[in-house]
């Protein structure tokens, strides 16, 4: 059986903050299942968003929302996120001082913890949305995996993302595998890497950065595309 594939919003932002109906209808015609903001309802009320997105046969699959507005805002996220009919949420970025083995972590974890549960009640389901750092190794595993073996799949499951795991230089296939039962969605991107890893990784998503150096290696990726009810047997 085919899994649906959408698309993730954060890789057409510009084209979603100009004319965001404009764009739904182009991401639609182009034949994709789904959609993955990371802008609420892009200006539109949430209920015209989901009227329009129901309208083009776009299922809202779910969403990103930063650690910040989760810890800030949860009760009004939930609430978006549930008139715009999403399954998921996922977290997607870890800040330095807020990551395994830095000192707030223990407070990232509870807060955690308390999210995942109030989302759940809510009939949401919480993500983690890896980059490479999560492949940093703490006690002896990589961070990504001491963070799952810290919270329960109730709490949180994993939004793996195909080309952060490479750049990290691990198999993503394996990792798929490796959260069988608890990687409801993967991002995956269409990407090219020669030489070495780059310094300056994160201007492939809007981070700031300064131009790269001579010899560092060129990287490129295209919008993501989001597969969701994945299930790789183990």
């Amino acid at each position: 059986m085919a899994l649906p594939i959408g698309i993730q919003l954060y890789g057409v932002r510009d084209f979603m903050d100009e004319d965001p109906e404009k764009a739904l209808r182009e991401i639609a015609a182009m034949g994709y299942d789904g959609i993955e903001p990371c802008g609420g309802s892009y200006g539109m009320e949430p209920q015209a968003f989901r009227a329009l997105c129901d309208e083009l046969g776009l299922k809202i699959i779910s969403a990103h929302v930063s650690y910040h507005m989760l810890t800030t805002d949860l009760d009004n996220q939930l609430s978006l996120y549930q008139t715009l009919g999403v399954e998921y949420i996922a977290y997607p970025y870890m800040v330095e001082g807020q990551r395994p083995g830095d000192a707030d972590y223990e407070t990232v974890l509870e807060n955690l913890r308390h999210i995942g549960k109030k989302a759940k009640s809510k009939g949401i389901q919480m993500l983690y949305h890896n980059h490479e750092f999560e492949f940093e190794k703490i006690h002896g595993q990589y961070k990504l995996e001491y963070q799952f073996d810290h919270l329960t799949p109730q709490e949180l499951q994993a939004e793996i993302d195909t080309c952060w795991v490479t750049i990290a230089g691990e198999d993503p296939a394996a990792y798929i595998r490796k959260f069988t039962g608890r990687c409801p969605c993967v991002h995956l991107k269409d990407f090219y890497m020669s030489g070495k890893k780059p310094e300056h990784l994160y201007a492939l998503i809007g981070l700031p950065h300064t131009e790269a150096e001579e010899g560092e290696s060129k990287l490129e990726f295209r919008p993501a595309w989001i597969k969701w009810n994945v299930h790789v047997p183990a």
